[in-house]
């Protein structure tokens, strides 16, 4: 009785925890926008999205491809948008899509907690989505790019063993929802493997416990995770796709990779970064990308030597991850090779951050975090079970671990201070046009005509608002 009452506070502190976390993120990623970014509309928010929700309707439009795959979570958010005034779209659309960063941080969290058990370590890597320093530039306020937060969500997904058969229906509804956002997801099925495997639960007193629940557990998301899967690959073989594919050369995806994913982890003013290359060499970026892979598999090979192989895993598939979503966007997208290898210097400093830099630079990040958590724990042998323990570096520890943990706690330190050196940065979407103050004069044009339609301009397209809506709210 007392281990059942005492596994319910441990799991309702777990879960005001992870609120507060995601309330923290949604705020951050709000704050970051700036008023003119968050009341203007972005791309396909007042595109293709607006568009085909008129003509489709709000639950056709749901499941209709564009670009090659579906578009869930973003439609979702343009339902809910258009029940409020159509006045107020460009601000509804941004605020939710903060609230669902907030969100994906939250359950990053939680399903973080088998992995890094320290939750300091963890909520720097659950922020990760909202305090990446070219994040707002693009990704972050619009459901165009919501696919990028859940892309970072989807290995935590897939690899998380549920504890009881409620968790393991809701994260099967999550799975949906984020499989059914991005197409890159799919990448990380193999991690589903994770899910059926034993886990080791960290305690507060610091013991690695197996935890065997019930055996059938995982079924609900590996059956929801395979479904939209496939659903996703179907859609990719069968629908035509606008972009042009690139054909880049391995000399602009490895440069690109450096400038722009690397580099945007450093410094969001990609224009100081492409800067310093120009004066200084690419060695400027060489050297801290061979540092981050060397952090990364330092923390894979002490993971799997110490029994904790599922960080081991998880570590290497995040930065598996990271290079082959950028590999995957300049073969499918040309408009996404800056021929960064052969770029002029007048050209390579002009480089703006890319949505795609910015889901890679997330697995990228996370993958560093989960090696640096695993450096700074040390494990120790039970004499009396011999079973494996988790310890902190308060704990006396030999030299190579002291070693471990310095490096460890470098990283993280470098990292937070690079977040926070960002945190004020720029958007695509500062100069406008916002969108609330287009409709000043629209309810008496369409009372002349309530037939007709607006224009509203938005970033960088325009949108088309027929009379119906506006007049609705009248």
């Amino acid at each position: 009785m007392g281990h059942t009452r005492r596994g319910r506070e441990t799991a309702l502190a777990a879960t005001v925890t992870a609120l507060l976390v995601g309330a923290l993120a949604a705020a951050t990623a709000w704050l970051r926008l700036g008023p003119v970014a968050r009341g203007t509309a972005w791309a396909e928010d007042g595109g293709v999205f607006l568009r085909e929700h008129l003509a489709l309707g709000p639950v056709a439009s749901l499941v209709h491809p564009y670009a090659g795959y579906l578009h869930l979570v973003p439609r979702l958010v343009v339902d809910l948008a258009l029940s409020f005034p159509v006045a107020d779209y460009a601000l509804v659309v941004s605020a939710t899509s903060c609230l669902l960063a907030g969100a994906v941080c939250a359950a990053v969290f939680l399903l973080a907690r088998d992995v890094v058990p320290s939750w300091p370590l963890r909520l720097v890597l659950a922020v990760v989505p909202v305090v990446l320093p070219t994040a707002p530039w693009e990704v972050s306020g619009n459901a165009a790019n919501l696919h990028t937060f859940a892309l970072f969500l989807t290995p935590w997904l897939l690899a998380y063993r549920s504890r009881t058969w409620w968790g393991a229906a809701g994260l099967a509804v999550v799975t949906v929802l984020a499989l059914g956002t991005e197409v890159q997801a799919v990448l990380f099925l193999p991690l589903l493997v994770l899910a059926w495997l034993p886990t080791r639960t960290p305690y507060p007193s610091g013991p690695l416990a197996v935890v065997q629940p019930r055996r059938l557990v995982p079924l609900p998301v590996t059956l929801a995770a395979l479904a939209t899967g496939t659903a996703q690959v179907v859609t990719a073989l069968t629908t035509t796709r606008v972009a042009r594919p690139g054909d880049p050369t391995a000399a602009d995806v490895v440069a690109g990779w450096l400038l722009q994913t690397v580099g945007g982890l450093w410094d969001a003013d990609l224009t100081a970064v492409a800067g310093t290359v120009v004066d200084h060499g690419w060695w400027v970026l060489v050297v801290p990308a061979v540092l981050v892979l060397v952090v990364v598999l330092l923390g894979s090979v002490v993971a799997l030597r110490s029994g904790r192989w599922r960080a081991a895993v998880l570590a290497v598939s995040l930065l598996v991850g990271a290079g082959v979503v950028w590999t995957a966007a300049l073969l499918a997208n040309r408009s996404a090779d800056g021929r960064w290898s052969t770029a002029p210097p007048t050209a390579l400093v002009t480089a703006t951050p890319s949505r795609y830099a910015a889901a890679a630079g997330m697995l990228l990040t996370a993958a560093v975090v989960v090696a640096a958590a695993v450096l700074v724990e040390r494990v120790v042998t039970s004499g009396r079970s011999g079973r494996r323990l988790v310890g902190r570096t308060s704990r006396s520890g030999g030299a190579a671990h002291v070693v471990r943990s310095a490096v460890g706690w470098c990283v993280v330190a470098v990292l937070v201070t690079t977040c926070v050196a960002n945190a004020s940065t720029v958007t695509r979407r500062d100069a406008g046009p916002e969108w609330q103050p287009q409709f000043r004069d629209a309810v008496a044009t369409c009372r002349a005509d309530p037939r007709a339609v607006l224009d509203v301009r938005t970033a960088p397209w325009t949108a088309v608002v027929p009379c119906s809506l506006v007049l609705r709210d009248r």
